[in-house]
C-alpha cells in the first residue's frame, strides 16, 4: 500500500513488496548519501523485476543506529528574529555532546542531535530556557510506542500506585507505567500494535479506579502557541501605549504653542512629565526586553533585545545626566533631552511585534486547518457476522483501536484512517489531498480520517490510528518541512549573525564621527531641527545632536526582516501546497524547484496507471463453437490461480464484462515463469448467469462499453448477437507467449502471428489461449497510459523544459508510450540501479534535474536528482525518497509543483527587497546623511520604520495565500509526434 492508503495492484517498478505505512518526514534532513544507501538494499531485490515481470519481496530492513547518538525535538517559544534562531544554533552547538542544531523561526521549533552518554534532552531545554526562551521537549515517537496520560481517580495510598503499576507492566504491550499519587495522574508507554489505549483504561477501571484522558498533557497547538505571543504584545503595547499618549500629547503641545514651563532652574514642566512616563515604561513596559537582553549578553552573544535595550537606556541615561547637570548648575533652560525615545520606541515596536505575530498566525492557517480535521469523537460498534450493528457509543478518538468498528453518519467526519466494510458514500478529501469534488466510497475502499463523509452511512475497520494515521503523517511532514530551511535562508542567517554587531560598531561610529565634526566646526551641526531649544553652549549642541543620531541608528535597524523573509514564505507555500495535494518537504525543494531544466518520467505507474487492463480479447475460432463469454469464463478462471499482474488483470475484466464476483474451478494449476500456465477449469456455468455480452464487447470501465474494432483501431465487424452455452464441461487450458504454446506442441499460424505482432507494435503484451490443444484466441493487454500525460507533458514542455521518459521495459513499449505523450527522449531498459546513473549523466551537463516516480527502483534516482517527486499513491520507499509527494495520483500537479516554486521564490525575493530597502537605505538616513539637506530621523520615527519593516515582509508573505492552481488551457489538437529516439 502507498502514501494513502491507495493499493497499486501492478506496478512493473514498484516492487510489489511495500507494506502499508507513512512517510518518513525525517528523511527530509538526511544527507544524500545517508539516503542513498538506505535505498541500496531495496533496489538490489527488485533490481531485475521491471526487467523480468517476475515479483521480488523485499528483504526486511534492518536499521543500524548508533545507541549513543540520539535526536531530540524541542518546541521554542520566544524567538522573534533571525537573531534568536543564530543564538539559539551557535550556543547550542558549542555545548558538549551536541552534533547538530537546526532550529526554525517560524515553527518555533528546535531539532538536537547529540550523545546520549553526554547530555540529555531535560538538560539542553535548561540551556535553551537560560538563553531567555520558553522551552517543551517534544516527545518523539518510536515504531509502534506512544503515551498515554490520564488521570486516575481513587487512588488513597502508595499501595494503589503500587498496584497501578504493577497491573500494567505485566501486560503484553505496555513498556513503562508511572503513577503519580499527588497529581493523580499516570503516563503510561505502550506498543500501539499489541495493545491499545482503551484496554489500558480498562485494566485501570477493573482493579477499582477511575481513569479519564489527561488532556492538559497535550502539547499546544500552532493556533494556541500564537495567541500567547499575540496576547503577550497586545499587553506589552497596551502597557507602553498608557505612557506612551501622554508623551506625545506633551510634545505635540508643547511643539505647536511653542511655550517653554519652567519649574526650577533647569527642569522644565516638559522634561518633567517625559521623566515620569519614561521611567515607568523604561522599568514596566521594557522590563521583557532588559531580561531578553541580560540572558542573551551573559552567553557573550547580542540579538535584537540588545539593540533596543541600548537605544532606550542610552536615551534615558543620557537625558537624565544632562537634566541633573542643569539642574545642579541652575540653568536658566532647560536642556534638549531624549525622554521622549523610550515610550515611543517601545510603543512602535511593541505593535509593530503584536501585528508581525498576528499575520505570523495566518502563516500557519493552512496547518492549523489540517490539524483542526482531526475529529474529537468516534462512534464505536460491535457487529455480527452479517455486518449488522448490535451495540454502539461514543468514545474519544484518541482510544480508537486498530481492527475497531466505526459508524460514520452522514456529515460526519471519519475519524481515523480505515477500510469500509459496509455501506457506500461519498467522501469529502478537499482539505486533504486537494481533490475538490467528492470521492465515491464502497465496500473495500479505504478512507482517510479528517474527510467528510456526504451522504450515505459508512461501516469502516480502524486501519491506522494516531501517529500512525494519514492526517497525523501530513502534519508531521509539514511541522518538519517548516523546519528545514531553505539555501536561501542560510545567506540571511549569516547576515542575522553578525547584524546587530555590526549595528552597535556603525552606532558608535556615527556617534563619534558627528562629535569629531561637532566639536571641529560646530556650523556641521544642523541647528535648525532643534527648534525651540537655546542652546548655551556648542558642546551640548553636539553631544544632544550626535547622541540623537546613533540612536537613530540603534532604533531603525532591524534583522527581523531579513530573517522573517525566506520562512514566512517558505511557511505559507508550504501550506498552500498541502491545501492542494502537494507535499513539499522544506524550503530546498520548494526553492530548487524553479531552477529544473530537465525533468525525467518514470513510465510504469506515473506516465501510466501503473495496473494492466485488458486491451483486445480476439477469436480464432468461429463464435458458434465457443462465445465470448465462455472464452472470458474459461480464461478468468484459469487465471484466477495466477498471482502475476498480467493474470490479475485477466480476472478482473473478465468479472467486470460477465458482472460477477466468482470464478469457475480450477484444478492441476502450474505456471512455469516466463512462459506460461496449463490448468483444467469446470464449473464455469456460474459465470454466465449475467446478462449476454452485445455488441461484440471486450472492454468495459465504468459502465462504458467499446467494441473491439474500437479497441483495436481495426474495422472489424462483429456479430450482434453470442448465443451462450451453459452445458457442463471441463477444459483443459493453455495461456502464454509464443514459446509456451509451441513448447506444447502446438502450431501458430501466420494469421494468428500477425495479430500478435500487431499487438506488440502498439507497446501491449499478447498472450494465446488454446482449449482442449487447440488455439482459440488471443488475448492483449497493456498498462495505460494516464489520460493527463500528455497534457502535463506539453505543459511542461511549453515552460521550457525538457523532458525525458527512464524505464526499464523494452523498447518497442517504451517508443510506443514516449509517442503517445509526446517525449521525445527515451532511456529505455534502464536497470533500477543504472536509473541513478542516468540522473548524474545529466547532471554532468549542468542541468538542475526532477525525477518523477512512484517504485522502489525509482528510490535513488529520486535521492540523486535536484528534486525529486513522488507519486502519493506509490510505495512508501518511494515516497520516502521523494522531495515532493503529490497525494493525488494527478500528473498535473507536477507543473503546479513547479510553478508555485516560482511563485514562492518570487515572493522571497520581494520580502528581502523590504528588508534590504529598509535597512539600506533608512540606517544611512538615520545617521544624519542627509541632514546638511534637511531630511533627518528622529528616534521614534526611526523605531516606527523598523516595526513597518518587519510587518510589511510577513504581510508580503500572506500574498501566497491567494495562490491559485493555475488552469492550464485544453490540449489542443496537435500533429502526431515523430518516432522518439531510444537511447
Amino acid at each position: 500500500m502507498g502514501f494513502l492508503g491507495i493499493s497499486s495492484c501492478f506496478s512493473s517498478n514498484s516492487g510489489g513488496g511495500a507494506s502499508y505505512g507513512g512517510i518518513e518526514a525525517s528523511t527530509s534532513a538526511r544527507s544524500q548519501e545517508e539516503r542513498l544507501e538506505m535505498m541500496d538494499k531495496d533496489v538490489k531485490a527488485t533490481s531485475n523485476f521491471e526487467m523480468s515481470g517476475q515479483y521480488a519481496p523485499l528483504p526486511p530492513q534492518e536499521e543500524e543506529e548508533d545507541d549513543m547518538e540520539k535526536t531530540c525535538n524541542l518546541n521554542v517559544q520566544g524567538m522573534t528574529c533571525a537573531s534568536c534562531v543564530n543564538t539559539i544554533e551557535t550556543q547550542l552547538s558549542k555545548q558538549p555532546g551536541i552534533y547538530n542544531v537546526l532550529v526554525s523561526l517560524m515553527g518555533q521549533r528546535a531539532e538536537v542531535k547529540y550523545n546520549a552518554q553526554i547530555t540529555d534532552p531535560n538538560t539542553i531545554a535548561s540551556f535553551i530556557f537560560d538563553m531567555g526562551f520558553d522551552v517543551d521537549i517534544l516527545e518523539e515517537r518510536r515504531g509502534g510506542e506512544e503515551t498515554l496520560h490520564l488521570l486516575i481517580g481513587g487512588m488513597t495510598c502508595a499501595s494503589c500506585v503500587s498496584t497501578i503499576e504493577g497491573k500494567l507492566s505485566s501486560q503484553d504491550g505496555v513498556i513503562s507505567a508511572s503513577v503519580a499519587l499527588a497529581t493523580q495522574q499516570g503516563s503510561i508507554k505502550y506498543d500501539s500494535d499489541k495493545i491499545g489505549a482503551r484496554k489500558i483504561m480498562e485494566l485501570i477501571e477493573g482493579a477499582g479506579f477511575e481513569c479519564s484522558l489527561n488532556t492538559d498533557q497535550n502539547h499546544a497547538t500552532i493556533t494556541s502557541q500564537h495567541k500567547k505571543a499575540i496576547r503577550k504584545w497586545r499587553n506589552s503595547f497596551l502597557i507602553s501605549l498608557i505612557f506612551g499618549l501622554p508623551v506625545m500629547i506633551t510634545m505635540i503641545y508643547f511643539m505647536v504653542s511653542k511655550k517653554v514651563i519652567i519649574i526650577i532652574p533647569g527642569l522644565s514642566l516638559e522634561n518633567l512629565i517625559f521623566f515620569v512616563c519614561a521611567t515607568c515604561v523604561q522599568f514596566l513596559g521594557g522590563r521583557y526586553f532588559y531580561v531578553q537582553a541580560y540572558k542573551s549578553l551573559k552567553h557573550g552573544v547580542a540579538n535584537m533585545d540588545v539593540l533596543i535595550t541600548m537605544a532606550t537606556t542610552i536615551a534615558y541615561t543620557y537625558s537624565v545626566v544632562v537634566v541633573v547637570v542643569a539642574i545642579a548648575r541652575k540653568d536658566p533652560y532647560s536642556p534638549m533631552t531624549f525622554f521622549d525615545t523610550p515610550p515611543m520606541l517601545l510603543v512602535f515596536i511593541s505593535l509593530g511585534r503584536w501585528l508581525e505575530h498576528i499575520a505570523k498566525a495566518k502563516t500557519s492557517d493552512a496547518l492549523s486547518k489540517l490539524m483542526s480535521l482531526q475529529p474529537t469523537e468516534a462512534t464505536l460498534v460491535t457487529v455480527n457476522d452479517d455486518m449488522q450493528i448490535l451495540t454502539d457509543k461514543q468514545i474519544q478518538v484518541e482510544l480508537v483501536q486498530r481492527g475497531d468498528y466505526l459508524r460514520v453518519l452522514p456529515g460526519g467526519k471519519i475519524p481515523v484512517d480505515g477500510r469500509v466494510v459496509d455501506g457506500s458514500s461519498c467522501v469529502d478529501e478537499s482539505l486533504i489531498t486537494g481533490e475538490s469534488m467528492p470521492v465515491v466510497k464502497k465496500t473495500g475502499s479505504n478512507v482517510i480520517g479528517g474527510s467528510i463523509n456526504t451522504n450515505g452511512n459508512l461501516l469502516i475497520e480502524a486501519t491506522h490510528v494516531g501517529a500512525e494515521s494519514t492526517l497525523a503523517q501530513i502534519v508531521k511532514l509539514i511541522q518538519d518541512a517548516q523546519t528545514s530551511k531553505a539555501p536561501i535562508q542560510q545567506i540571511a542567517d549569516k547576515i542575522s549573525g553578525v547584524f546587530v554587531p555590526s549595528i552597535l560598531l556603525l552606532s558608535i561610529t556615527t556617534l563619534g564621527i558627528w562629535m569629531a565634526l561637532g566639536f571641529t566646526d560646530p556650523t556641521r551641526i544642523p541647528v535648525q531641527n532643534h527648534g525651540k531649544v537655546d542652546y548655551s553652549s556648542e558642546t551640548q549642541l553636539v553631544l544632544s545632536f550626535s547622541f540623537q543620531v546613533a540612536i537613530a541608528v540603534l532604533a531603525i535597524a532591524c534583522p527581523c526582516a531579513l530573517g522573517l523573509a525566506t520562512p514566512t514564505a517558505v511557511m505559507v507555500g508550504t501550506g498552500v501546497g498541502a491545501q492542494n495535494g502537494i507535499l513539499i518537504k522544506g524550503g530546498e525543494p520548494l526553492e530548487m524547484a524553479h531552477k529544473v531544466k530537465t525533468i525525467i518520467f518514470d513510465k510504469t505507474g506515473t506516465i501510466t496507471r501503473g495496473v494492466p487492463r485488458v486491451m483486445l480479447t480476439k477469436l480464432f475460432i468461429s463464435q458458434d463453437d465457443l462465445t465470448e463469454a465462455e472464452f472470458l469464463a474459461i480464461c478468468g478462471t484459469a487465471e484466477s490461480g495466477s498471482e502475476h499482474p498480467l493474470g490479475q488483470a485477466i480476472v478482473t475484466h473478465a468479472k467486470e464484462i460477465l458482472n460477477i464476483q466468482t470464478v469457475g474451478k480450477c484444478a492441476d494449476f502450474k505456471a512455469e515463469m516466463g512462459y506460461g500456465l496449463s490448468c483444467k477449469v469446470s464449473n464455469i456455468e456460474i459465470m454466465l448467469q449475467g446478462p449476454p455480452i452485445a455488441n461484440g464487447v471486450s472492454h468495459q470501465q465504468s459502465g462504458q462499453k467499446e467494441d473491439m474494432s474500437e479497441l483495436n483501431g481495426q474495422d472489424e465487424e462483429i456479430e450482434p448477437d453470442i448465443v451462450v452455452s451453459t452445458d457442463p464441461r471441463d477444459y483443459e487450458v493453455l495461456i502464454g507467449n509464443r514459446a509456451w504454446i509451441t513448447k506444447n506442441n502446438l502450431e501458430i499460424t501466420d494469421e494468428m502471428d500477425a495479430a500478435l505482432t500487431a499487438q506488440e507494435r502498439q507497446g501491449q503484451t499478447a498472450v494465446l489461449v488454446a482449449i482442449g490443444g487447440v488455439l482459440v484466441g488471443m488475448i492483449a493487454i497493456a498498462d495505460t497510459v494516464k489520460p493527463e500525460a500528455s497534457h502535463v507533458i506539453q505543459i511542461l514542455k511549453g515552460m521550457g523544459l525538457e523532458v525525458v521518459l527512464l524505464t526499464g521495459d523494452n523498447k518497442i513499449t517504451a517508443e510506443t508510450i514516449a509517442a503517445q505523450v509526446g517525449i521525445t527522449k527515451v532511456f529505455a531498459q534502464v536497470l533500477p540501479q543504472n536509473k541513478l546513473e542516468k540522473v548524474e549523466e545529466i547532471q554532468s551537463t549542468g542541468q538542475r534535474v526532477a525525477m518523477v516516480g512512484d517504485g522502489v527502483n525509482d528510490s535513488p534516482a529520486l535521492v540523486q536528482a535536484d528534486v525529486g517527486i513522488a507519486i502519493g499513491t506509490g510505495t512508501d520507499v518511494a515516497v520516502e525518497s521523494g522531495d515532493i509527494v503529490l497525494i493525488k495520483n494527478d500528473l498535473l500537479d507536477v507543473a503546479t509543483a513547479i510553478h508555485l516554486s516560482k511563485k514562492t521564490v518570487q515572493r522571497i525575493r520581494i520580502n528581502f527587497f523590504f528588508a534590504c530597502i529598509f535597512n539600506g537605505v533608512g540606517i544611512p538616513i538615520a545617521a544624519g546623511v542627509l541632514s546638511p539637506v534637511g531630511v533627518l530621523l528622529q528616534p521614534w520615527m526611526a523605531s516606527a520604520a523598523m516595526a513597518l519593516s518587519s510587518v510589511s515582509v510577513v504581510t508580503s508573505s500572506l500574498f501566497l495565500k491567494f495562490y491559485k492552481k493555475p488552469k492550464y488551457p485544453s490540449l489542443e489538437a496537435k500533429e502526431k509526434p515523430s518516432k522518439p529516439a531510444v537511447v
